[in-house]
């Protein structure tokens, strides 16, 4: 296999000068965003582990991964559809104006049917009437990242708004849970501080887009809004098959065990979520746009980029991973605050399908650069198909390992049927 540093100079050298200052610049800024939110965990959950214990810290957990369904619904396929839609027409005033408006008419809509959904579910099952507050000052997240127009910003390639609001935003929820949270009974502060934060951020983001870029919202025709259901129903599908099997294992877990559990599992998936997406998410964010460009201009020449990057990631991985893996119990250590064996085991575990992947990323992401959303949604459904009782027969038999083994057949499983898919395109 080629050097790590051969590949990134060959890579380097098939994009145009313009090219790559844009990538790299918004790598550069979005790389920023995500050690600032990854280092604030570093010091935050610990706190919170030690501060509100493992079963309240397990209930968050459990909250956080039910109202994710939401955003899945929310988001609806735009930070992929409109991102690429913004990208190609950014020149043009009066589309991008046009687009922005039907989508957070989409957007908005679809938060308060979510709203109404939540109200229902809290209030008919007892599981969640008991703690309906965590739920309700949890969904504020979701109001958030409506509002939050980061698939704008992606698709115009103006990265550094994302990372500045976030940055402030995630600066502001540290200082806030390490001045009010003090003990198991503030368990109720965590969710209203977050969803307080990200509603600020995105109104902010909002701001912005109407004041910088001199977007103006209209209501617009149904057949615009029409449109916008329809490009991205493929990618909502997907999505949302993707989280019935990533979210879907916190969310049995807490189900099926307890509180305590998923707080020591939870904590598990947080570090390898943190080794899957940091830098990989950085430069998988900055390069989708550019490549949907080039892909318009060039089909080949966006495919063999698309096989460099590819290359470079899984090179990257084999030197990163196993060092992780190593020092698991460390990084289990300085994380929790101590030694937890079933979070050091269910790490170790998730290490393997970050691996698969991270091998696996930019070829998912070909399949929507080129308009193959049709092949990337049936992917993921299938697997979906197969995942959910397969997590749930695994974590009712073997608690968190089996969730963790269950993560590992399905993404190897993505990674061969995606891997055969894209060479037959070629």
């Amino acid at each position: 296999m080629p050097s790590l540093f051969a590949l990134i100079k060959k890579t380097y050298r098939m994009a145009k000068p313009r090219e790559r200052k844009v990538v790299m610049r918004n790598v550069l800024s979005l790389s920023q965003l995500q050690i600032i939110t990854y280092l604030l965990p570093i010091i935050v959950i610990p706190y919170l582990f030690r501060t509100l214990g493992p079963e309240k810290f397990g209930l968050i957990a459990f909250a956080q991964a039910f109202v994710q369904y939401f955003m899945i619904i929310t988001d609806y396929g735009f930070s992929i559809t409109a991102t690429k839609e913004i990208s190609l027409c950014r020149h043009e005033h009066d589309k991008v104006c046009r687009a922005f408006s039907s989508v957070m008419i989409v957007k908005v809509m679809l938060a308060l049917l979510s709203l109404a959904v939540l109200a229902l579910i809290v209030y008919c099952i007892p599981k969640f009437r008991n703690d309906w507050m965590v739920y309700l000052f949890s969904f504020g997240t979701v109001a958030g990242s409506t509002l939050f127009p980061v698939w704008f910003f992606q698709g115009t390639e103006k990265m550094k708004y994302i990372t500045n609001l976030n940055i402030i935003g995630g600066i502001t929820i540290a200082c806030f849970i390490f001045l009010f949270v003090k003990g198991p009974g503030d368990f109720l502060l965590v969710p209203l501080i977050n969803s307080g934060a990200l509603l600020v951020t995105g109104l902010s983001g909002q701001y912005i887009v109407f004041r910088k870029f001199r977007v103006s919202f209209k209501f617009q025709a149904y057949a615009h809004v029409k449109k916008q259901l329809k490009a991205g129903w493929d990618i909502f599908i997907s999505i949302a098959a993707i989280n019935a099997y990533t979210t879907t294992r916190v969310f049995i877990l807490g189900l099926v065990t307890n509180n305590t559990v998923t707080g020591f599992y939870s904590m598990a998936e947080k570090i390898a979520n943190a080794c899957q997406t940091f830098p990989l998410d950085s430069f998988s964010q900055a390069l989708f746009p550019r490549l949907s460009r080039i892909y318009q201009k060039n089909k080949i020449k966006a495919y063999m980029l698309m096989q460099r990057i590819q290359s470079i990631a899984i090179v990257g991985s084999l030197i990163f991973l196993p060092l992780v893996f190593f020092f698991s119990p460390t990084i289990v250590s300085i994380v929790c605050g101590g030694s937890f064996a079933e979070t050091e085991l269910a790490l170790r575990l998730l290490l393997v399908s970050v691996f698969f992947v991270t091998a696996n990323a930019f070829r998912v992401q070909f399949l929507l650069v080129c308009g193959k959303t049709h092949i990337y949604s049936r992917i993921h459904v299938i697997m979906a198909m197969i995942g959910l009782p397969l997590i749930f027969l695994l974590i009712y038999s073997f608690s968190f390992v089996g969730a963790a083994v269950a993560t590992i057949g399905l993404e190897f499983g993505i990674f061969i049927i995606t891997y055969f898919t894209v060479k037959k395109l070629r």
